[in-house]
């Protein structure tokens, strides 16, 4: 198991934090339906909720729920609830490109409606760092504060033929595996992964991964942009956190001067993984929401008008 993290993490699917040991109940599972799509999620503790977004090719249980995770953590103070994104765990897993981007927002949308919350705070790392980025700018009067980990701004202008997502679609479409994303998330002054690093990385990831998903979810990630005046206008408070030299970097440096109500935090020298799994993120999840909690009126659940599944 730790040499698998370790290489999980460099692809963006890992999210621990200082060991810690919390006498309480297990994480629950439960499912429902958005829009035709089942929907895994884990609830834990009471309180304020909490929603956690996992990253590309991981899943509720692996990335927050872990022993020395942070969901328990959290949960002693708020009602976490952690989904396994579409495509992506016990989810279903369209293999349609279009079922995914923007519609993994709607899925934390109706997530809220189908368990009754009026808002939450959001907190998502990488691949979830975007789709928080999506909610809190389309749907903003459904989020109390956001967390956005290893992850920034996404522009339309990223959905390009050479662009990694996209090369790392072609590459899992051909069989030839997830060496372009490995290969991106490797900050520029260290060593790309060989070839025989990238096998064995590429094999152990599609052993617990529905390929033909995750490449459908790579081409309809560029659904998840957002433009300027969408962040100019942001009312949700925002906590950038993010890795020195971590490549994906460059996207949170463009919501410097251009995002309202966003601070961000760069942690030196730190990479993808890194940045992922130091107690220091943990802290600043707990800091910052601690800073914006919530109202009675704001706590308050609310029925939907029309409630998708079970």
């Amino acid at each position: 198991m730790p040499r698998r993290a370790h290489w999980i993490f460099a692809a963006l699917i890992v999210l621990t934090a200082d060991r810690f040991v919390l006498a309480q109940a297990e994480p629950k599972d439960a499912f429902f339906d958005s829009d035709g799509v089942k929907i895994h999620y884990l609830t834990q503790g009471q309180g304020e909720p909490i929603v956690l977004i996992h990253g590309f090719t991981g899943n509720a249980r692996f990335h927050w729920a872990a022993s020395d995770g942070p969901m328990a953590k959290l949960a002693q103070h708020y009602r976490v609830i952690a989904l396994d994104n579409r495509g992506h765990g016990l989810s279903d897993k369209p293999h349609d490109p279009k079922q995914y981007g923007s519609t993994m927002a709607d899925d934390i949308i109706r997530l809220l409606d189908h368990l009754d919350v009026k808002k939450a705070y959001l907190v998502g790392y990488s691949m979830g760092g975007f789709i928080t980025m999506k909610v809190l700018t389309t749907h903003p009067d459904r989020v109390l504060a956001a967390v956005v980990g290893g992850a920034g701004w996404m522009q339309q202008a990223d959905d390009t033929p050479d662009s990694p997502l996209h090369q790392l679609a072609d590459s899992l479409d051909k069989g030839e595996g997830f060496g372009p994303l490995l290969e991106a998330l490797t900050p520029k002054d260290r060593a790309k992964p060989s070839p025989e690093q990238i096998r064995m990385r590429s094999h152990l990831i599609a052993a617990t991964n529905d390929v033909q998903a995750l490449a459908a979810a790579a081409r309809g990630m560029s659904g998840l942009a957002v433009t300027e005046a969408q962040l100019k206008a942001n009312r949700v408070p925002t906590f950038c956190f993010i890795g020195g030299v971590d490549p994906l970097k460059e996207s949170a440096d463009r919501l410097d001067g251009v995002m309202a109500n966003l601070t961000i935090e760069v942690l030196p020298e730190a990479d993808h993984g890194q940045a992922a799994r130091s107690p220091r993120f943990l802290e600043a999840i707990q800091t910052h929401l601690a800073k914006h909690r919530a109202t009675p009126a704001q706590a308050e659940v609310v029925k939907p008008a029309a409630l998708v599944g079970g």
